[in-house]
């Protein structure tokens, strides 16, 4: 049988490893539950993107991706959401389901083709140390 002494010891120790559990489970729930792309309405696909090889310098990355309706917010959420790279370039295009979008993106101050600037809803590039510009219609 236990003495006092040792339930009163042991008592502490579970209390401890109780609540050492309890906060590696609230940590493991509160990672996995974190807000994504796929939470966003607006029904968002990936139809082009550009990754540069280099990766011991900037990084440039262009995306051309379809939406659903003209929803700025969520777009705008939606770029957020991409990677970036610091001293890098992150640029997304939107344009609406249904409607030409181009297939192919590229590097440099134009991204695709320019018959598609007519179907272009929005532009959100995130620039150099995290400057972000979202304009609406940026090609009319």
């Amino acid at each position: 049988m236990a003495s006092p002494l040792k339930q009163q010891i042991m008592k502490p120790k579970y209390l401890i490893v109780a609540a050492v559990a309890l906060l590696l489970g609230w940590f493991v729930f509160d990672s996995l539950s974190q807000p994504g792309v796929g939470d966003l309405k607006g029904n968002f696909q990936e139809v082009a993107i550009y990754r540069n090889e280099n990766n011991t310098g900037p990084i440039v990355r262009v995306y051309a991706v379809t939406v659903a309706d003209t929803l700025w917010r969520e777009m705008r959420q939606y770029g957020d959401f991409m990677p970036h790279t610091k001293y890098g370039n992150t640029k997304v295009y939107f344009f609406r389901q249904g409607q030409p979008v181009p297939s192919a993106v590229r590097p440099g101050a134009v991204n695709f083709d320019a018959v598609f600037n007519q179907y272009c809803l929005a532009k959100y590039e995130k620039e150099v140390m995290g400057n972000v510009t979202f304009q609406r219609y940026p090609l009319r």
